[in-house]
This record gives C-alpha cells, sequence and structure tokens, in this order.
C-alpha cells in the first residue's frame, strides 16, 4: 500500500513538474514579459559564452597596450572595492567579454505627461522597475514609439554596463571599457554596491546610493593611487552630480506645485502648466547652472530635453545625494562608515516600517 501511494505521489509531481514546464515555456515564448526575459537570458549567455579572465588578458603580450592598461585599472578598483570599501564582489569584473556592437544595451523610460508618475513594469524576482532595458533595439524603439502614441512622455538612452546583482559572475564589457578612466572607476563600484546591496522595488534609492559610492569613491580610489589629476577630475564629476541631482529636485517640486493647484480631470491644463515650469527651468538650466557645470560638454545644457520621463529618469540616479553626502560627512569623510551607515539606517527603516 505504502509502495502503491508513493508511485501514486510520483505520478502527480511528475505531472506537476511537466505542467509547470509546458507553463513556463508558454509564459517565455508566448506573453511580451518572457519574450523580453528569453532574449535577455539569450543575450546574456552570449556575454558570459565571451568571458576571458582579466588577468590572463593584462598579462597577454597580444592585449593592445590601451586595453591592458584599462582591464588592469579595473581590477586594481575592483580590489579597492573589497578592501577599502567592504563591497561584495564575488567573482565579477574578473573576466573581460568582448562584444559585436558598439552600444550593450538601450534603456527605455516613460512618465506620464499629466503627473509626476513613471511607468513601471514588472520582472519576476526584482519587482517593478521604472525603466525596461532592450538588447533588441528595434523592440526599443518600437515601444518608445508606442508609448509615445499613447500619450506618455518617452526617453531612450544607452546603457553600456549593468549588474546581475550577483546572479552571474558579471564580466566588464567591451562598451564599458571605452569610457575614461574616472567613468570606469565609478562604473566597477556602482555596479558592485548593487551586487553588495540592493533594496527590492526601491530603483531610486538603489541607483542613487549607488552613484554616492560610484561618485565618492572613484575620488577616494585615485587619491590612494597618489593621482591629483584624477582625483580632482572625479570630484569634479561628483560636483557635477549634486549639481544637476538638485536641479532636477527643483524642477520636480516646481512641477508638482503646479499639478496640485489643478485638478486630475484638467489634464490639457496640467501638461500647459508643467511646460510652463519647463520653459523657466532652460532657463535657469542655460543661465545659471551651466556655467558651473565643470565637465559637461558644450551645448549639452540647451540640447538635453526636458519631459517628464527625463526628469524622472535623471532623478532615479540622483535623488537627495545630499542626504548621503550628508552621512559622509558625518562619517567623517570615511567613505566606508558612510556606506555602513547607509545600510543600516536602511535595513532598520524597513524593520519599523514592518513591525
Amino acid at each position: 500500500m505504502r509502495g502503491y501511494v508513493a508511485a501514486r505521489w510520483r505520478g502527480v509531481l511528475t505531472r506537476a513538474g511537466a505542467v509547470g514546464v509546458l507553463l513556463l515555456a508558454a509564459f517565455l515564448g508566448l506573453t511580451p514579459t518572457g519574450c523580453h526575459l528569453s532574449r535577455a537570458a539569450y543575450e546574456e549567455a552570449k556575454i558570459l559564452a565571451r568571458r576571458q579572465p582579466i588577468q590572463r588578458l593584462v598579462a597577454r603580450d597580444a592585449t593592445p597596450p590601451a586595453l591592458r592598461a584599462k582591464l588592469a585599472l579595473v581590477l586594481e578598483a575592483r580590489q579597492f572595492a573589497i578592501d577599502s570599501l567592504q563591497l561584495r564582489a564575488e567573482e565579477s569584473f574578473t573576466t573581460f567579454s568582448q562584444l559585436d556592437r558598439d552600444t550593450l544595451v538601450l534603456v527605455v523610460s516613460a512618465a506620464y505627461r499629466d503627473r509626476l508618475e513613471r511607468k513601471s513594469w514588472w520582472f519576476p524576482v526584482v519587482g517593478n522597475f521604472p525603466y525596461k532595458g532592450f538588447f533588441d533595439f528595434g523592440e526599443a524603439r518600437r515601444t518608445a514609439d508606442m508609448l509615445e502614441t499613447d500619450g506618455f512622455d518617452v526617453t531612450v538612452g544607452a546603457s553600456s554596463a549593468f549588474s546581475t546583482l550577483g546572479w552571474f559572475n558579471d564580466p566588464l564589457v567591451s562598451t564599458t571599457v571605452k569610457a575614461d578612466s574616472v567613468t570606469l572607476v565609478n562604473t566597477v563600484l556602482h555596479e558592485l554596491l548593487h551586487t553588495t546591496f540592493f533594496a527590492k522595488g526601491q530603483v531610486s534609492f538603489n541607483e542613487s546610493f549607488a552613484s554616492f559610492v560610484g561618485g565618492r569613491g572613484a575620488e577616494h580610489f585615485f587619491r590612494a593611487r597618489g593621482d591629483s589629476v584624477l582625483q580632482r577630475r572625479a570630484q569634479a564629476d561628483w560636483h557635477d552630480d549634486r549639481l544637476m541631482g538638485a536641479f532636477w529636485e527643483r524642477t520636480a517640486q516646481e512641477i508638482d506645485s503646479v499639478f496640485a493647484r489643478l485638478p486630475d480631470s484638467a489634464s490639457a491644463a496640467r501638461i500647459a502648466a508643467r511646460d510652463a515650469v519647463y520653459v523657466r527651468a532652460r532657463r535657469r538650466l542655460v543661465d545659471s547652472i551651466g556655467p558651473q557645470l565643470r565637465t559637461y560638454p558644450a551645448g549639452w545644457v540647451e540640447r538635453v530635453p526636458l519631459n517628464n520621463a527625463v526628469l524622472l529618469a535623471r532623478r532615479v540616479y540622483a535623488e537627495r545625494l545630499d542626504r548621503f553626502d550628508s552621512v559622509y560627512a558625518a562619517s567623517g569623510g570615511n567613505i566606508r562608515e558612510a556606506i555602513t551607515r547607509v545600510i543600516r539606517a536602511h535595513k532598520d527603516s524597513v524593520a519599523r516600517r514592518d513591525r
């Protein structure tokens, strides 16, 4: 009898497993999210398949000198993250993948035109994200066109790096290596912060925290390296990040203020009011902010589009950067202590909220 019952349960479990596989295949092959994840998995598999150990490439005479120098810098920044910042690196950035294109991924962000609210996409495990990355550039542009047709503000931008948050051994990719030395170190530290700590469903906090770690961390890295020139460049980058972060925040507050004076039903009036805010913001950006920027290219302040999607996308990476810098100042300029304090404070906040 016991064998008969066990056999019946094995049959049920086998059938249940078969049904699960069929449902998973249907999800991945037939639903938009499933197809998107399938393409991402395919592209990630290609990137992983092309991995070569960075140490070996650095030691190899055939490696072009410029690439060798960048790869050696990545290893140095990675070790700095482990030893000086106590970040968890796992095996990330120990390998390098040469891509067959100049752009790794296109990122689409969208927002409602009559309110400061992002359109979000849900993904398994990590939850809601206010942007969507595309390895299929045609799909990215089709998605952007469809969103604009549906009445959203949209922005599309290229990203040269990404993190799988510790799920895989993230390699350094050739699109990242093209960056200047300060940006490259910033990127390594930024991504390793994600590997170390990632608050589920809190993208703005995660990205802004990583921006702080990348910015301030790069400054400390080049100081420890004795490179005063690149240290000053890292300081200038962080100065600009904070300056632009404050600009985006002020603009968002002004738009929130005009929206608050108009009913939700007055969509056209709300859009006209926010357009007037953007006109004033552009003038402030050109006349006041632009002259203070140290690292942005000439003419950027006149060219950058201003709409709700751009505003919210920029704020994802620059929300209350002064908040992180205040922790840094309270830590006596000790970046490792500041990182520890921010993580501890966030965990304590979540624990209090969940009680």
